[in-house]
């Protein structure tokens, strides 16, 4: 029986992850791994600051799945083949400890991403992978029942490839794939913060809020968590879940829209003001912007009490009503501009991708072009910041690994 050769198509975390399981699963196999960047595992190194957030400690495949604004059914069913807890154990056993913090994000417990890193880089050479840098894929094609890649000045022949690029922001660049035939569901970003430029808030980057509520004006969606201010407006967890689950709502908005934040999300406009009436007998006798009752950030505090013109020597007990209301309408459903997003190249996630109507979830083969598979980003599946994406990477790699095993050919 000859050889055969398995190719994978990028060096990310579904690549890597595809490749060190497919040598593993076939040792005589010849599995090349082509990256076009000069950096291997660059989401990696750069997520959760530089931690990796690994995956979420979610053992229910229904919770999951609800942390998938796009591919929570695909998923559903991919998870019963490598899920988190397979994910645990698959680094565990290869000397890698995860830990959880109390977000349920979990993180090597060295807190280094190289942890994770090292990791798939000692699988891939114990397993004798051909790393190919610099190589970008100018064409795939079937030829017989194999594929033909040209990479620069390379040919290859391979008995089976798996495509793990990542996700493209510009249709266009998913070009090669839509030749063979897969139709490209259209990407926009996703993950992304809320630029709201000249807005006085700006003055208060680098506050951090635990736990609050927005609400994108003229649509239902909605999300609580931390918020952090920058120079350019709002991030956070908070932001990013809401930029991912309005991520084809908002990019028709062309990014503009307005938000209603609510700085005190266990009130609202009713609860709150009578909270505010309740203060001015509990503590009647001290100045406002000295006694802060809601542990708000006490920068962030003064700046709202500012924005309801409220007098720096006043007292809660001659709060006045109309300053009140203002104050009511400011911690409950103050509205911001936003217009425009940031988003971060290194952990750059797109909505969109290969059709998953197009895709076996069971093998992760193309149901258009046999010994064609797909792993990661590249599929139209996103998930909500927390580790979530990266589970997505290596469900899909795993399952594409034994799908190239189990469904290739044994080679010409």
């Amino acid at each position: 029986m000859a050889r055969r050769t398995l190719v994978i198509i990028g060096g990310g975390a579904a690549g890597f992850f595809c490749a060190v399981n497919a040598a593993r699963l076939d040792p005589a196999a010849r599995v090349i791994l082509l990256e076009k960047s000069s950096k291997l595992l660059s989401k990696v190194k750069v997520s959760g600051g530089g931690r990796c957030n690994v995956t979420h400690a979610c053992f229910s495949i229904a919770d999951m799945v609800k942390k998938y604004p796009r591919g929570g059914s695909f998923l559903k069913k991919a998870f019963h083949h490598f899920f988190t807890q397979d994910t645990i154990e698959w680094f565990e056993q290869r000397g890698v400890k995860l830990k959880t913090e109390s977000d349920g994000r979990m993180f090597p417990v060295t807190d280094q991403s190289q942890t994770i890193i090292n990791c798939l880089l000692q699988e891939a050479a114990r397993y004798n992978i051909e790393i190919i840098m610099h190589t970008a894929v100018d064409c795939l094609e079937p030829d017989g029942n194999r594929w033909k890649l040209i990479a620069g000045a390379k040919e290859i022949m391979a008995d089976a490839v798996c495509i793990a690029t990542g996700g493209f922001s510009k249709e266009e660049q998913f070009g090669w794939i839509k030749k063979l035939g897969h139709t490209i569901v259209k990407p926009v970003p996703s993950l992304f913060t809320f630029n709201m430029p000249g807005n006085a808030i700006t003055a208060l980057m680098g506050i951090t809020v635990e736990h609050i509520s927005i609400k994108i004006a003229g649509t239902k969606l909605q999300e609580e968590g931390p918020v952090l201010v920058t120079h350019w407006g709002l991030s956070g967890p908070c932001v990013l879940k809401l930029s991912a689950w309005g991520a084809r709502e908002l990019a028709t908005a062309n990014y503009h829209f307005n938000i209603a934040v609510n700085w005190l999300p266990g009130y609202n406009e009713n609860t709150l003001k009578e909270k505010l009436q309740q203060l001015r007998f509990d503590i009647a006798s001290q100045k406002i912007y000295n006694r802060n009752p809601f542990s708000l950030p006490a920068r962030l505090w003064e700046y709202l009490l500012q924005q309801c013109d409220i007098d720096k020597e006043l007292r809660w007990a001659d709060l006045p009503a109309k300053e009140q209301n203002r104050l009511v309408k400011m911690l409950c459903t103050c509205l911001y501009a936003v217009k425009g997003k940031t988003t971060f190249k290194e952990e750059f996630v797109t909505a969109g991708g290969v059709s998953l109507t197009e895709i076996d979830v069971n093998n992760m083969q193309s149901k258009i072009c046999p010994g064609l598979f797909f792993a990661g980003e590249v599929i139209d599946v996103d998930g909500v910041t927390g580790g979530f994406n990266f589970q997505n990477a290596w469900t899909t790699g795993w399952i594409a690994a034994n799908g190239m095993i189990n469904n290739s050919g044994s080679g010409q």
